[in-house]
């Protein structure tokens, strides 16, 4: 991981923004903060960014937008910032390829936590898959630990956000084996799902789609009634 990763923390609201700042700043990590979307905007081509804080609700353009802006231009990864009545804002969020989110008011070592969590999975570091760097084949497809990338069955690649090349990651070293949402969340962000919580399944809908597999009969992620996801595949080293 980068010594020194560069945040950048987008939210209206000036205390969260010091606060953040002088916090992960103290954690030896460099912060860059914006009021809005359109000075994020600005601030974006002037710092290699390691992360992305965003609060969903802004005015003026919301954080959604931002980050529907953002995944054109990158595929950083964003954590949210919610408020707890922010449910279909926070789903929303995560079909846009936010990697996590954290719900307002929160405890700032509880994000620094989640931050450092994301920077691992995007330096690939601490992952079963990366024990063996050897691409992984299954269903035509091909999936390269060393250069966490996503091959299709014609050789071209296909992009994914940090958050779904873990998700297939933890499917393809566990093939033809149910994992339960519990499961997969622990996996993926150290923490068990809570009853309204549907990243897991967003973020299945969300490869599912990028695998070109039919959410109404998909052959290669199928869904377990009453237990989770599992892998439907033969699943080689080449």
């Amino acid at each position: 991981m980068d010594t020194n990763p560069h945040i950048l923390v987008v939210d209206d609201d000036r205390e969260i923004r010091d606060l953040l700042s002088r916090f992960l700043e103290k954690q030896g990590m460099r912060v860059s903060a914006a009021r809005d979307a359109r000075e994020a905007r600005r601030l974006w081509p002037l710092g290699r960014y390691h992360i992305v804080v965003l609060d969903l609700m802004m005015p003026g353009e919301s954080g959604l937008d931002f980050a529907r802006w953002l995944r054109t231009q990158s595929n950083v990864p964003i954590l949210m910032l919610t408020a707890m009545s922010e449910e279909t804002d926070r789903i929303v969020g995560l079909e846009l390829g936010a990697d996590d989110y954290v719900q307002k008011p929160f405890n700032p070592r509880e994000l620094l936590a989640r931050i450092r969590a994301i920077l691992r999975r995007a330096n690939g570091e601490g992952q079963a898959i990366e024990a063996d760097a050897r691409p992984i084949q299954f269903a035509g497809w091909t999936l390269e630990p060393s250069r966490r990338r996503l091959l299709n069955p014609e050789g071209a690649e296909v992009l994914l956000t940090g958050g779904e090349y873990e998700l297939l990651a933890a499917l393809v070293e566990r093939p033809n084996r149910v994992l339960t949402r519990d499961m997969l969340m622990d996996l993926l962000r150290g923490r068990q799902a809570g009853p309204f919580d549907r990243a897991i399944d967003v973020a299945v809908s969300r490869l599912r789609r990028k695998l070109e597999d039919d959410g109404r009969h998909p052959n290669l992620i199928k869904t377990v009634r009453g237990g989770g996801y599992v892998l439907s595949t033969a699943v080689e080293r080449a």
